[in-house]
């Protein structure tokens, strides 16, 4: 702001001392509205990305496949492929891959508590959700797996989907954290709590900073359970870029894990619009797509380094994630999704701008 502003004074025709106000200070509040308006950083990221080229799906242009007689030809036959052929198998596996979590983690639930069971529920994982990958016709490439997060540690990525889950456990085991529901998911919720320490609260409980970080803290310091999997950004963002980490995750200590999820969208696109589509519109977007095609990448383990406070940790960790999965790097919250402006970051522009004034 202070670079921006000292251009526009030193082109205005009288001179303007460092502590006063200049009238011409109002073109570049006016200038940065205007952006805003015109194309802002932020809500550009909760809708689908744009694509250089067609890649043949309806949702993506809806004008393109009337262009030719043989353009609509093509689609034709790739709608009869992805509907009747691609999506009743994929839907398929999904359920055997749901039904056999359901039962599998159940029944492993019953045994005592031994390393048997540990290895039982994790093979039981593994095939469940690779199971659910294929009716996805996921295609992974997993890059520096020597980093796969370790147990007792947390595990941090970019969130642009409730499949991220499905991508990430179909290399590894993970203890999931999240809220408790009911319906079909409350009944996966339950039966896979049987067999591995997940962490489900309650309602109430998530309001209650305190509890949730005593239970989180309590999970990582057992160096036998599998790591946490945690998305510090709260909300799904559409793969171009990451937005802020809320600080709780990496207030609890421990090492933390950084992982880059970067999705291919000429082939499908990953991201969830959830003010747009419910999620089973979604899962169905998804099943009648070509393929789900991402690569992930393992950075290096992280810790906080001494002096270091919750935030700019978050914030280093954001940054390594962004740039190895060559991600734009905001500041913004992703909460902006669903909330106004907080008057905090009002606030603090004009601060900026006093201190400039008033000096």
């Amino acid at each position: 702001m202070e670079e921006e502003i000292g251009e526009l004074r030193r082109c205005w025709p009288r001179s303007v001392a460092g502590g006063e106000f200049a009238l011409c200070d109002a073109f570049y509040f006016c200038r940065k509205g205007i952006e805003s308006i015109v194309e802002d950083e932020v809500t550009q990221r909760f809708t689908s990305e744009e694509l250089a080229s067609w890649n043949l799906l309806t949702r993506t242009n809806n004008n393109f496949h009337y262009i030719s007689v043989r353009v609509t030809i093509i689609w034709g036959l790739g709608l009869i492929v992805r509907y009747c052929i691609l999506a009743p198998l994929r839907i398929t596996l999904a359920l055997i891959g749901l039904s056999w979590l359901v039962i599998g983690t159940t029944l492993v639930g019953l045994l005592p508590r031994s390393s048997g069971k540990n290895w039982l529920s994790d093979l039981i994982h593994l095939t469940c959700y690779r199971i659910c990958a294929r009716g996805l016709s996921a295609t992974v490439r997993y890059h520096n797996k020597e980093n796969r997060p370790k147990k007792g540690g947390i595990c941090v990525a970019n969130h642009t989907s409730p499949i991220d889950v499905v991508i990430l456990a179909n290399d590894g085991c993970y203890a999931m954290v999240g809220q408790v529901h009911g319906g079909l998911m409350g009944v996966i919720q339950r039966s896979m709590l049987r067999s591995c320490p997940h962490i489900w609260f309650e309602r109430s409980e998530m309001k209650d900073r305190h509890a949730v970080a005593n239970r989180l803290k309590a999970h990582i310091a057992d160096k036998t359970k599998q790591p946490i999997l945690i998305f510090p950004e709260g909300t799904c963002i559409n793969n171009t870029s990451v937005m802020m980490f809320k600080k709780g995750s990496f207030e609890i200590g421990g090492t933390i894990h950084p992982v880059a999820i970067k999705y291919d969208p000429q082939f499908g696109d990953a991201f969830w619009n959830s003010g747009k589509y419910n999620m089973v519109s979604y899962l169905l977007r998804m099943m009648t797509s070509w393929a789900i095609v991402c690569n992930v990448w393992y950075l290096p383990p992280m810790t906080r380094q001494e002096g270091e406070d919750a935030v700019h940790f978050a914030n280093r960790v954001k940054s390594a994630i962004a740039r190895q999965g060559g991600l734009v790097d905001l500041s913004w919250d992703g909460g902006l999704k669903r909330e106004k402006v907080k008057e905090t970051l009002k606030e603090e522009q004009q601060k900026m701008y006093s201190s400039m004034v008033v000096g």
